[in-house]
């Protein structure tokens, strides 16, 4: 036997580790570079991205609209691009619109005469398609604290709590338009009751429309499954319905005291929609209209994804969503809204039109746009920024 100096083999042996390790540390510095250099590169094309969609949209639409809730639900992104551009024609954009609509939603001021369910006219005030402007009305009061901006807000919300009815928010949509409405005028006026209010509405929408089964929302009752079925026979959900409901449930934890009698139950909720939501996504990145039959409306569809997108992001930047899981899901739908949905001209496209459901033979094609569509892409624009800043 060749007898074996221990203390040279183990001198080499240590060299050898001690070079693996200065291998292993150098590419781990150069792997950490190279991630900073890629986040920062893409902060910067997410934001050339959002001013591109966003410019787009109000150079083609200069006049500001009416205070209806898709042209409402527009300025509740366009507020989210300003808040990461730091853009002042943002800002002076959302002004001008509130300004022109008098901060108000619909206009009627006789109380007696106010409805609901459904309508477009200005006695429909208590209806939340005319209360979503609020949203915006609130931030713009917490840049300058003029207290016209939020006084209807205020006489209407107020009024609104003041009476017997819970049913108020009978559909999806419903609770993207109010509920953010809540939480904010709880900020600024200090009011506990919008809070209790928030819940008491909530937990009439989620007794109607909430499937426990499948962790997501029916539109509205007239789809509750087996009363309604997708052409194939299968529950129909509609993308930008619980799109809505996402985005909503963030919206709502974003600005919901942390000592909420009821913010786990929103939690929960929240939190199992994004997984029904992670489940249900198609391999391009984009969601159908109707979620889970493919084959009721295939297609391209911007809005719905593009809510997913700010609803799973938001959580993931907030620690509601575990970032293993649900960033793969989140950069897949980001490269189908920036590679596919958004053109070169900033169109953001393949939104479907005003509605309520999956409508199988409708065109949704690179020619559909819409200003709530540009407003789901903004926000979800502003998270993805938020996510690389992290």
């Amino acid at each position: 036997m060749i007898p074996i100096d221990l203390s040279v083999y183990n001198a080499r042996l240590y060299r050898v580790a001690a070079f693996v390790l200065c291998l292993a540390s150098f590419s781990a510095c150069s792997t950490h570079r190279r991630a900073a250099q890629t986040n920062n590169l893409s902060r910067k094309e997410v934001l050339q991205q959002l001013e591109l969609a966003n410019d787009y949209w109000q150079q083609r639409n200069p006049e500001p609209g009416k205070a209806f809730w898709d042209v409402a639900a527009y300025h509740t992104g366009n507020m989210a691009a300003w808040e990461i551009t730091g853009k002042k024609e943002y800002l002076a954009y959302s002004e001008k619109w509130a300004e022109h609509n008098l901060w108000m939603g619909a206009r009627s001021t006789n109380k007696a005469a106010w409805k609901y369910k459904y309508g477009e006219t200005d006695d429909y005030v208590l209806f939340g398609d005319w209360q979503v402007c609020f949203q915006t009305y609130a931030d713009l009061y917490q840049v300058k604290k003029d207290e016209k901006r939020i006084a209807r807000a205020r006489e209407v919300m107020e009024y609104e709590m003041s009476t017997p009815n819970n049913d108020y928010w009978w559909w999806a949509d419903g609770l993207y338009m109010v509920m953010p409405v809540m939480v904010k005028m709880y900020h600024i006026t200090g009011n506990q009751e919008y809070l209790n209010k928030l819940y008491t509405y909530y937990a009439y929408a989620d007794s109607v429309m909430y499937d426990k089964e499948e962790g997501l929302y029916y539109r509205d009752g007239k789809y509750i499954y087996p009363k309604h079925k997708s052409v194939n026979g299968k529950k129909d959900f509609w993308a930008r319905g619980d799109g809505w409901v996402l985005a909503a449930l963030a919206k709502t934890l974003k600005d919901l005291p942390k000592n909420d009698a009821h913010r786990q139950l929103y939690i929960d909720r929240y939190t199992r929609l994004a997984e029904a939501v992670k489940n249900s996504q198609q391999a391009d990145g984009h969601w159908t209209r109707s979620m889970l039959d493919t084959a009721h409306a295939p297609g391209y569809e911007t809005s719905g994804t593009a809510f997913f997108t700010y609803g799973l992001l938001w959580g993931i930047n907030n620690g509601y969503l575990d970032a293993a899981t649900y960033a793969p899901v989140a950069q897949k739908a980001w490269q189908y809204l920036t590679k596919v949905a958004l053109q070169p001209d900033g169109k953001v496209s393949y939104v479907q039109p005003i509605g309520e459901r999956a409508i199988p033979g409708q065109v949704v094609d690179r020619n559909s746009t819409t200003g709530f569509g540009v407003g789901a892409f903004l926000l979800a624009g502003s998270e993805m920024y938020r996510y690389l800043s992290k």
